[in-house]
């Protein structure tokens, strides 16, 4: 039993009313035909596998029938059963392959057979195929053969790439040039001529083939065959086409771009995982998401794009992409398919195209990170949706929105700034001594400061509360809670910050102020006086008459200690080291009675 001869050599035109999508082509050729306007030259040029050949042999038919030249060959002439479909040719009708036969020689050669008249037919045809390999010394040889033939002689160039016919053989012929077939009419082709074979085709699997064969027929129906050969009782199945074709499944590109939409990053990382477990190219899934992010697209732009056949997928389909398309938006879409584009770029000749692959995904889920007018837009995009769908508009790990959490009410803020003003304010005496360092603390390193909350220039001190002063009474040692806060909040330091009014604050009975050296979080540090009791103060270091030991100044010019009378003994006065020169160290004990000496205060 004999194998049947492949597709496309069974189903190879044999009219021009049977070549599809080459209306262009076909419909002038007939009306040159039918009004006896034969020229002596044409060239046929297109991709591969679009009529070109096809065409050329069907000319000749209509050039030779016995009623010709007619636009429709009769079919049952000599001239016409010779050259029709399965027949033995005809003598007068020559086809070259210049790919072998493209040198000065066979040129030549040509010549000389040339000018014989025919045996048997009106015409002697040469169809020269694959016409751009024809060597320039070859279409030489040729040009005056070509530029002034004998009556009986017709040549037919056909060519994928006329601009290497040289311009001298191109200006004499007409041209005439094929393209691809259009995906709708590859189509309804396919679906006819399994029909006519009778092979059962999934109406889910035909788009794979129109999309395998690119517009191309015979390429087209070379797939089909190969399909149609595999097939078992069922026929051509969606699940054989994509395994033999190695197109991407439907459910990996689906996994994927619902991850999109819902910003899962595990879900997309594990489809790609999948992908290399199925033996997948990653390249060849990179493609496929690319079309279908175009399909997307198309569908946000278009709703009836699957009706009026812009996308190529059957009804089921259709519908999963709209809701794919309602869920992720135009604006995301557009830039998700500009990553995988660019990707797909990088990943020729990738020694990792895996790692390329996931690079892409997570540009895609990632928009904050993209700082284009593209990442805003799909940040702004993905917003709206989520507030159109009532979903609070929270902090995720692609940093679309701000933090979620409220902000810091004025209670909460004051309260910060008394804690991180280096004691509690409490009973008298028990107020804690500041714990920066003299000249080497850094700007922020106090409790809740921030960095860069330094306050230009340096405070002035009240008058009130100038250095070695006192203050007598209990009332006049007490820092009210609002107004350390105040202070915080005006001299540079954010809530919660460093705090410290800048400059000296009225000490109590027989405190001293520090002196000031800058505001609080300016250079060399933050002020890490105490608020305490009666006698404590904010700034330089003070005795309170509890005992209380004060703390050291670090803002920029450190303060001496000031002893208190009565105190069990004066506050010790940290060595500074502040801009300028070096500070004195000013550590005098108070005295165990009433009427203690003052400690000396040291100044950068």
């Amino acid at each position: 039993m004999e194998a049947p001869l492949a597709l496309y050599r069974r189903y190879r035109p044999e009219t021009f009313a049977e070549v599809i999508g080459q209306d262009h082509v076909t419909a002038p050729l007939r009306n040159a035909l039918s009004n006896n306007r034969v020229n002596h030259a044409y060239l046929f040029s297109g991709p591969r596998g679009c009529g070109k050949t096809t065409s050329a042999r069907i000319l000749a038919r209509a050039i030779n029938c016995e009623k010709g030249p007619i636009a429709e060959p009769c079919g049952v002439c000599k001239s016409c059963t010779d050259l029709a479909r399965g027949g033995p040719g005809s003598i007068d009708v020559i086809e070259i392959d210049a790919a072998s036969h493209g040198g000065v020689d066979d040129a030549r050669d040509l010549r000389e057979r040339a000018f014989f008249a025919p045996v048997e037919s009106r015409y002697k045809i040469y169809i020269i195929d694959e016409a751009h390999m024809v060597t320039t010394q070859g279409f030489n040889a040729l040009l005056k053969l070509v530029e002034e033939p004998p009556p009986h002689l017709k040549f037919i160039f056909a060519t994928t790439e006329p601009d290497k016919v040289i311009g001298t053989i191109r200006s004499r012929t007409h041209h005439y040039p094929f393209r691809l077939v259009p995906p709708k009419a590859l189509g309804d082709y396919m679906a006819t001529l399994c029909e006519a074979e009778g092979v059962a085709i999934e109406a889910a699997a035909l788009p794979l083939v129109v999309r395998a064969g690119a517009g191309s027929v015979r390429d087209s129906l070379s797939v089909l065959d190969q399909l149609i050969g595999g097939a078992g009782p069922a026929g051509v199945t969606y699940e054989l086409a994509v395994a033999l074709l190695g197109f991407t499944p439907d459910s990996l590109l689906d996994a994927c771009v619902d991850g999109f939409a819902a910003h899962d990053s595990k879900a997309v990382f594990e489809t790609v995982e999948k992908v290399i477990e199925t033996g997948q190219d990653p390249k060849r899934f990179a493609e496929d998401l690319l079309r279908r992010l175009r399909d997307l697209v198309v569908l946000s732009a278009v709703p009836n794009a699957v009706v009026s056949g812009l996308i190529e997928a059957a009804e089921d389909q259709g519908e999963r992409l709209q809701t794919q398309a309602a869920g992720i938006g135009a604006a995301e879409l557009t830039r998700a398919a500009d990553i995988v584009a660019a990707g797909l770029l990088e990943m020729r000749g990738a020694t990792a195209p895996r790692l390329q692959l996931e690079l892409i995904c997570a540009k895609v889920l990632l928009p904050g990170a993209d700082d284009s007018t593209n990442g805003i837009q799909a940040r702004l995009d993905r917003m709206e949706r989520r507030l159109s769908m009532g979903v609070p508009a929270v902090a995720d790990a692609g940093g679309y929105v701000g933090s979620a959490d409220p902000a810091p009410d004025a209670a909460s803020s004051r309260a910060a700034a008394r804690a991180a003003a280096g004691g509690q304010a409490g009973a008298p005496g028990q107020a804690s001594p500041g714990t920066a360092d003299a000249g080497t603390a850094d700007r922020g390193q106090v409790a809740g400061a921030p960095v860069g909350g330094d306050a230009a220039g340096a405070a002035v001190p009240p008058p009130a509360a100038a250095a070695g002063s006192a203050v007598s009474g209990p009332a006049a040692g007490t820092v009210a809670a609002s107004d350390a806060a105040r202070a915080a909040d005006t001299a540079g330091g954010a809530p919660g910050g460093a705090t410290g009014a800048a400059g000296g604050v009225p000490g109590g009975a027989g405190g001293a102020a520090g002196a000031a050296g800058s505001a609080p979080g300016g250079p060399g540090g933050a002020t890490g006086g105490a608020v305490g009791g009666p006698g404590g103060a904010t700034g330089g270091a003070v005795g309170g008459p509890g005992g209380v030991r004060g703390g050291a100044d670090a803002a920029g010019s450190a303060g001496g200690g000031a002893g208190a009378p009565g105190g069990a003994g004066g506050g010790v006065g940290a060595a500074s080291d502040g801009p300028g020169s070096g500070g004195v160290a000013g550590s005098a004990a108070g005295g165990s009675g009433s009427g203690g000496a003052d400690g000396g205060s040291g100044y950068a």
